[in-house]
Order: structure tokens, then sequence, then C-alpha cells
């Protein structure tokens, strides 16, 4: 029997957040090492395991599998959570890039500055309710179905709700206006895995701080500002 997955990344949220929920999702327990030293990033470089001497990378099934999308594509298919022909996976595909690029704008708001916070901040609301969530709510209308795809849990619905809750945390009522979504965010939360993941304790991380900022920068050398997008 394989054993669990194995993440290797920072103490936080940055990337591997979507690969933590998608496992979640999917009831899967996995382990976690976290990246705490520059020791330890230079060992994994070393040691080969970083293909484009880069993280995520998440040990599964004897592979040591780096790039976010490709690891996310594996687990979803793995678990049934990737439709059920093409004609669905290329609607999942379109869905879950729409989300990943509301998720980048959010991506690199902890490093900015004050500043370049706020700007961030009001670009975020922006974009989700002017582009994209207008988008998952006409679907949602249009087809009068509880799921995004073909009427079945998908990696859609699991993205689309961890992007909904990382923009509540910038602007707690931006769903005012999106009745479809409100109640989506109230389904998708109450299924059973995502639920447990939702609670206390579980391996979901909390909204990035300073200390993980500092370690970040500190791993990866990443001795230069960001701007606001």
């Amino acid at each position: 029997m394989a054993g669990k997955p194995k993440l290797y990344y920072f103490d936080g949220r940055g990337k591997m957040e979507s690969i933590r929920w998608l496992l979640a999702a999917a009831g899967v327990e996995f382990e976690e090492e976290f990246l705490e030293t520059r020791e330890q990033y230079e060992k994994l470089l070393q040691g080969g395991s970083l293909m484009f001497q880069q993280v995520p990378m998440v040990e599964i099934d004897g592979m040591k599998m780096v790039q976010t999308r490709a690891i996310l594509s594996y687990i979803a298919a793995k678990y049934n959570l990737y439709g059920k022909d093409l004609k669905e996976r290329a609607l999942i595909d379109m869905y879950v890039g729409g989300t990943d690029d509301l998720m980048g704008f959010i991506l690199t708001f902890p490093f900015l500055s004050a500043e370049d916070k706020e700007k961030q901040r009001a670009v975020i609301v922006q974009k989700a309710t002017s582009r994209y969530f207008p988008v998952y709510e006409k679907v949602l209308k249009d087809h009068g179905q509880d799921f995004l795809v073909g009427n079945n849990f998908s990696w859609a619905d699991v993205h689309l709700l961890e992007a909904i809750l990382m923009v509540e945390e910038k602007k707690s009522d931006v769903l005012s206006g999106f009745p479809q979504l409100q109640a989506f965010k109230a389904r998708i939360s109450s299924i059973p895995t995502i639920t447990k993941f939702l609670e206390p304790g579980s391996q979901r991380k909390p909204v990035p701080d300073d200390k993980y900022v500092e370690t970040v920068r500190r791993v990866l050398h990443m001795y230069y500002d960001i701007k606001a997008n």
C-alpha cells in the first residue's frame, strides 16, 4: 500500500494551499515537511528533487511531482474530480484557470508594502466582482445545477470555494450581489470532507502573516520588493 502523499513547502498558503484543498476534498490524508531554512531547500535542490528548482513539490505514487498545475491535475484525475469526459475536463480547466487568475492577485498580497496592500485590495475586489464572479454566477444560474460541471462535485468547485473565501478575507460582503454564489458557497462548504477541512485544527493554513513572509524571503533569498498588480 502506498504511503500518504508528502508535501514540501512553507508553513503557509502560497501555491501549495490549492493542493491541500484538493487532497482534503478528496478525503486523502497527507503529510507535510515545512521549509524553514535555506539548508533544507538546498538539500532538495542538490538531491535533484526539484525539477525546475522550485517548490511546491509533492511525493505521491512514487513520483516527486513539481509544477502546481500538474500536481493538481494528477490529484483531480486520480480521485475522480476531473469530469467524465474530455469536454467536461475542458470546462473544469477553463473554470480553474479563471479562479487561478483571480488567486494570482491575492498570492502576492502578503509581500506588498502597506500602501500597496490597500491598492491591491481594491484591485482584488474589483476583478472578483466585475470579471470572475459574474461568470460563475451565470454558469450556475443558466444550468440550475448544484455544481459547476456535469452536476458532479469536481476540482472546479473546490477551487472556486477556495477563491471565494480568499476574496471574502479582503471584503467580507463581496458576494452580496451574487445569490447563486452565496448558495454555492453554503452547498460546497457542507460537503463532509470540505466541512472537515474548514474546521479549526485542520491542515488548512491561515492568512499569511509577517513570519511566513520572512521565512519565504529568507529560504528563497527573495530580497527584492514586490509591487501591486
